[in-house]
């Protein structure tokens, strides 16, 4: 604590950090002084801003320094996106303005191919969305990530983060205003890649095993599943079992791998039209 003020030293000098945001509110500088004034409200190991707009891959705001990109990252946004949790809450519009991926994440998250492959390496023990609706078609994701050193975030720093939200959605959506040109020349349009799941072993799988395979990509367990399509969770084993015979696969990992080739065929495609 602050032998002063009796506040913890990242409180002490908030408002120092939001006129300094303020500042930045029409310059490309405004997502460094936005991971500022960030720090002042709770600690953290990473800050990523995307945003994600329906028909295109996301495009990254912050950091745009490519050198800073992991090599996970890039394949998250090349094509791993399609599974994360967060860009399926964004898409539905279920996803709160701020929430935990533990709040958001299907039951059996931690146990899918995603996960182990891909998310895994970020080495978050915890990761909060800060979601921003910029218009009717794009949102910004800012992601803060915390690892082990960090442990996962108190009450006290989320509360923080609720208040402090409506000024940063109002900042952020101004900052977009002035300079979304700047961002939206990079956009790549996903195409085929946003029918990836429901086109997943076409002719293969009938529509509803298409359906709960997508599920299972996704993380959701066999009784999530039979809750959500309102079937029978014995329903739900005997379509596994026929998904396997039907793909030749006899764990998650080789539909996740199938998955994978599946997603390199269609940017593939994508990428020669």
């Amino acid at each position: 604590m602050n032998s002063i003020t009796g506040q913890p030293p990242h409180q002490v000098n908030w408002q120092k950090q939001l006129a300094s945001l303020i500042d930045h509110i029409r310059l490309r500088s405004f997502p460094n002084a936005l991971e500022e004034f960030l720090a002042s409200q709770c600690n953290f190991d990473s800050v990523l801003m995307l945003t994600f707009k329906k028909a295109f891959k996301p495009i990254v705001l912050h950091p745009t320094n490519q050198a800073e990109h992991s090599p996970t990252l890039r394949s998250y946004l090349k094509k791993e996106y399609i599974l994360d949790p967060l860009c399926k809450g964004i898409e539905d519009g279920t996803i709160p303005n701020i929430s935990r991926l533990t709040d958001i994440a299907p039951d059996s998250f931690e146990t899918t191919e995603y996960y182990q492959t891909c998310y895994k390496d970020f080495d978050f023990v915890d990761e909060i969305n800060i979601i921003i609706h910029l218009d009717n078609d794009v949102a910004c994701a800012i992601t803060i990530g915390r690892k082990t050193r960090l442990g996962t975030i108190t009450r006290a720093e989320l509360k923080r983060l609720n208040d402090v939200y409506p000024i940063i959605n109002s900042l952020v959506r101004q900052f977009w205003l002035s300079q979304s040109q700047e961002y939206v020349k990079y956009e790549t349009e996903a195409g085929a890649m946003n029918h990836a799941l429901s086109t997943f072993a076409n002719g293969v799988l009938t529509k509803r095993e298409q359906e709960i395979t997508a599920l299972i990509l996704q993380g959701h367990s066999s009784k999530a599943i039979a809750n959500q399509l309102n079937i029978s969770l014995g329903t739900v084993k005997v379509h596994r079992k026929n998904i396997h015979t039907r793909l030749n696969t006899s764990t998650q990992s080789e539909i996740f791998t199938l998955f994978l080739s599946h997603l390199n065929e269609l940017d593939t495609s994508a990428s020669a039209s």
